[in-house]
């Protein structure tokens, strides 16, 4: 396995996400962390975008899944964000943390949320 990591950090979006009938109601923003690890020595060596992952198309679904319809769960829509991230092949690993800070929980909390790591053959076997 490749250690080369390409990382979006703290890319927030809003979404009606949760199992309260508020949550679903009114929504609120939710922050998604994403590590992907994959070989970047192409790109390294060769300075061009075909030989690597676009940024641009990885937020933009990231986007769609956490700006799309409802979950119930933080856990289905971080396993959602996973699968969606292998779609593109060369992508071997993916570590999601999604935070929801407005988790209504009763008082106050800097976020509630939801690490997952899972290799392709992991995903794919499922």
């Amino acid at each position: 396995m490749h250690k080369d990591k390409i990382i979006l950090k703290g890319m927030r979006f809003f979404g009606y996400h949760g199992c309260l009938p508020a949550e679903r109601a009114l929504g609120q923003w939710f922050v998604v962390d994403l590590t992907l690890t994959l070989d970047l020595s192409r790109a390294g060596m060769s300075d061009r975008l075909e030989e690597t992952l676009n940024y641009q198309e990885v937020y933009e679904k990231i986007k769609a899944l956490v700006e799309g319809p409802a979950q119930n769960l933080l856990e289905a829509l971080a396993h959602q964000v996973i699968a969606a991230c292998f779609s593109w092949p060369q992508v071997e690993r993916v570590k999601v943390t999604l935070k929801k800070p407005q988790a209504p929980l009763g008082g106050p909390l800097d976020y509630a949320a939801v690490k997952l790591t899972r290799r392709r053959e992991e995903v794919m076997s499922e």
